[in-house]
């Protein structure tokens, strides 16, 4: 290898964004951006995402299956030398074909394109503007898609896979009879990919559902001129590869070093981990028993150990056995991963503020100053709302239900805020956004209800949540386990009983004294709570009320504040209007002592429960088809990774939000509460099972979630299945001539997301020729006869008047199978509808595909639907 690697490593760019390489020869080659996502399986690759100054970068080195050891080597150094020239910074990740980690595959949106040969070859990775192209690729995978050149033949094609034939000019997309809806959609977006890098936007795309070839007899018969004719049946599904690891949660901690020429591992420690196990001057390789393997490099260690590190990592993965895909992840102290923070237990950032304030010291004891914030902020900016936990100032109206006798029971609003533990509660809090009322349904339930008031209190919350068609956002709040946004909306007045009940008429037998922990520096952040009344109890960082027969006592403990002590004062006359003696730490009167049964030791030198030190979210897709939980992270993410068919989980650390998409399976909807159970249950960190678990359904997003989300778009939902038509309407090209354009596509057609477009066509023929037709459908009975007069006509053919106002339209419930195209019903007003048809049934006059691409669903499974989810859903997609 030459030396001359800084002139190489001067056009590297700082700049935020994609850089890519590959090795020929020894050497780093520049891959064109039209090449980018092209990868030859016998080359080795060099990539480096970053996120602009001040922000440390990812360099990816990526192993084609077919590459020699000398090119992996190449690659492996000059990696480790760039990493050097950038200042020892960025986090390294060795990536193997086939087993690319989340972060890498979402550099490319549209997908990984896996190609035969190599540069060394002589190919290229993207021929601009060349026709001369026959190839097939096979089309895997719904969140993250690869692409891979298979032998052009029929023997090729199973029932599950989608297939694109790319001849150069045109590129036929062939769906698998198994493949579902987003896999369509994605090979769409490749196919248009492809045509816009590589061909200049001028090749045409057409499109045959494998289930019904028939309707596509034009390109069928390009296919078979490729392909042959077919013979025998196709091969069944292939399965897609399963989805991330399950999450581990044995995961130890090795320092590992050299000894005399010989790789020496030592355990240091196993989960859950503490940032203080590693030390500056070490390097140490973080195993989560195989399924990724981390090297963590201490700014302190030898330039040698910092330089080893990788090599290090791929002799320790062959020492284990571990398969060679295995994912190796490097990084320098300060410039950790997300993933890799998740595993501790706790971690902070050199001079990270602690919790929402400012922290400054005293003594031994840790501090924050609450940060106060204005509610028109909140809503101006949600990323706002999301750190802080609040949708808004608290200011909403509340209504509180108590679970008695399995039905809700209305609680006397002037006991608002007075939980006990031996019951269940549902508290309703409703306000504004932009004018529209939003909820949040509160589910609390005490540590001494009954399994039976528990279960009732999650059946009440569906009657509740049906009653208000579903938007409430459904929160699960486990005692003592209360979210700020619930301590905010009883403005300074939340008591928690540690047992007993609230019931009318119920007298809880006197058991001495009690006493309640304060905590809170304003009405937003409060709260009391009982604890055992004994000295042991005592902090002395916080406030506490002891209350006897005939007083209450305030202690306030030598480290809690101003605002604590006035919080502590405030909660006194919500528990009761006996006389208050205030004793201060040190100085309480024999009466204290005998009130919590003697003097004992108790926390005096440090806060039993600090602030929660910020973690970077984490977005995953769950998964319970194999009967095991899973779960795909999703890296970089954005809104448009919320995948309306599936049920997703972002970790805030001390939230749980689980997102249900509308199309969500059913069971995984219904499960996804012991999804997020047994992802805590199972986090390496040794995460508390009670942290709160939020449900968000799809549409009716609070702030506190779109906040950790770039540029939410709130009108996304409303408009996301109709673009969805509308793309696979702009590239069906059925029996049309392929040296034609697209039907209601010009000069090229249209282009991939960000590129021009085309106007799209308002009418739409599934089947038979383009010739005229009649333009005032007639009744359906007619209808029928015309169409078994006709052998040009298909069921699925498409009638639409002239004119909005032109002519009569019949619904096609009757069996006529002629629809309206769905631009004549989406978001129109009554008297914008072609005449005759009913304002209030649109979906009648929808063809089948149309009805189940803008609803999600099969008109059958429509109609089983209650009314009010049938008008929630014919809303969003604009039939309303």
């Amino acid at each position: 290898m030459n030396d001359d690697n800084q002139d190489t490593f001067r056009n590297v760019n700082r700049q935020p964004g994609l850089q890519i390489w590959t090795i020929n020869n020894m050497q780093m080659v520049s891959v064109p951006a039209q090449g980018f996502g092209n990868f030859f399986e016998g080359d080795c690759y060099i990539v480096i995402y970053s996120k602009g100054s001040g922000q440390s970068a990812d360099i990816h080195y990526w192993i084609g299956n077919s590459s020699s050891q000398d090119e992996q080597g190449a690659a492996a150094i000059y990696v480790t030398k760039l990493d050097e020239h950038l200042g020892g910074s960025p986090v390294q990740h060795r990536e193997v074909q086939g087993n690319e980690s989340p972060l890498f595959r979402s550099y490319f949106k549209n997908g990984l394109i896996y190609k035969k040969g190599g540069v060394a070859s002589g190919f290229h990775h993207v021929d601009t503007n060349v026709y001369n192209v026959l190839r097939l690729l096979r089309v895997k995978g719904r969140k993250h898609v690869t692409a891979t050149e298979v032998e052009v033949s029929w023997n090729s094609f199973n029932n599950g896979d989608i297939f694109l034939l790319d001849m150069g000019k045109a590129i036929v997309q062939w769906n698998g009879p198994q493949s579902n809806r987003r896999e369509k959609l994605k090979a769409i977006l490749l196919a248009q990919d492809i045509r816009d890098r590589e061909r200049g936007g001028r090749a045409q795309i057409g499109l045959v559902e494998g289930n019904d070839e028939q309707a596509s007899p034009e390109l069928m018969k390009v296919m078979m001129a490729v392909l042959g004719q077919r013979t025998g049946q196709l091969k069944e599904a292939i399965p897609d590869d399963e989805p991330d690891q399950v999450q581990n949660t044995n995961v130890r901690l090795y320092h590992v070093f050299e000894n005399s020429g010989n790789l020496v591992v030592q355990e240091v420690a196993t989960q859950p981990l503490t940032q203080d196990l590693l030390h500056s001057s070490d390097c140490y390789i973080l195993d989560q028993r195989g399924s990724n393997v981390m090297v963590w490099k201490g700014k302190q260690a030898s330039k040698e150990e910092r330089q080893e590190a990788l090599n290090r990592a791929v002799g320790y993965i062959k020492a284990k056995n571990y398969p060679y895909s295995t994912n190796v992840n490097v990084m320098t102290e300060g410039g950790e991963s997300a993933m890799f923070k998740h595993l501790f237990k706790s971690w902070r950032d050199r001079e990270q503020t602690q919790g929402l304030g400012t922290t400054y010291s005293m003594g031994r004891i840790a501090k924050v100053d609450q940060v106060k914030f204005d509610t028109m902020e909140l809503h101006a900016r949600p990323e706002l709302a999301a750190q802080q936990r609040m949708v808004d100032d608290a200011s909403g109206d509340v209504k509180v239900w108590r679970i008695e006798n399995l039905e809700l029971a209305e609680v006397n609003p002037n006991t608002y805020g007075q939980f006990y533990g031996g019951d269940c509660y549902l508290v309703l809090y409703t306000y504004q956004r932009s004018n529209q009322k939003q909820y949040i349904l509160y589910m609390w339930q005490g540590r001494h209800a009954t399994k039976d008031e528990i279960t009732a209190c999650a059946y009440q919350a569906v009657n509740i949540d049906n009653k208000y068609n579903g938007s409430p956002v459904q929160v699960r709040v486990v005692m003592g386990k209360e979210p700020r946004h619930f301590l905010a909306i009883f403005k300074g007045k939340l008591v928690i009983f540690e047992g007993g009940t609230g019931r009318p008429g119920v007298v809880t037998p006197d058991g001495g004294a009690r006493l309640f922990q304060v905590r809170g520096t304003n009405e937003l952040n409060t709260k009391a709570t009982e604890v055992l009344a004994r000295a042991s109890s005592l902090n002395t960082n916080d406030v506490f009320l002891l209350k006897t027969d005939h007083i209450i006592y305030l202690w306030y403990g030598k480290g809690c504040s101003g605002d604590e002590r006035v919080m502590g004062r405030a909660m006194s006359d919500v528990l009761s209007k006996q006389d208050k003696q205030v004793v201060m730490e040190g100085q309480e009167p024999a009466e204290f002592w005998v009130a919590v049964g003697g003097k004992a030791p108790y926390a005096s030198d440090k806060r039993l429960q600090r602030e929660e030190p910020p973690h970077s979210p984490r977005l995953f897709e769950c998964s319970n088809q194999t009967g095991q939980f899973r779960m795909t992270e999703v890296d970089d993410f954005a809104q448009s990774d919320l995948d309306e068919e599936d049920v997703m989980l972002l970790d805030t650390w001390e939230e749980i939000f689980l997102w249900v998409g509308n199309s969500a399976n059913q069971y995984e909807a219904k499960e996804a509460w012991n999804s997020a159970q047994e992802y805590l249950r199972t986090h390496p960190a040794g995460r508390d099972p009670d942290t709160p678990k939020i449900i968000v359904k799809q549409g009716y997003e609070p702030p506190t979630f779109t906040g950790w989300f770039n540029a939410w778009d709130p009108h996304k939902w409303s408009v996301s299945l109709i673009s969805l038509t509308h793309v696979l309407r702009l590239q069906d090209l059925n029996n049309t001539k392929l040296n034609k354009s697209p039907v209601g596509v010009s000069g090229g057609g249209n282009r991939a997301p960000g590129g021009p477009t085309s106007s799209p066509p308002v009418y739409r023929f599934h089947g038979g020729d383009l010739s005229p037709r009649p333009s005032t459908p007639t009744s359906p009975s007619t209808q029928r006869a015309q169409s078994s007069a006709s052998m040009t006509q298909s069921p699925s053919s498409s009638y639409t008047p002239s004119s909005p106002a032109g002519g009569t339209v019949s619904p096609s419930a009757g069996g006529s199978g002629m629809y309206l195209d769905p631009e004549l019903l989406i978001n129109k007003s009554p008297s914008e509808l072609p005449q005759g048809v009913d304002p209030s049934q649109r979906e009648d006059y929808l063809s089948d595909a149309d009805f189940e691409n803008l609803l999600g669903t099969s008109r059958s499974d429509f109609m089983r639907l209650p009314k009010w989810r049938q008008s929630d859903m014919k809303k969003k997609s604009g039939l309303f």
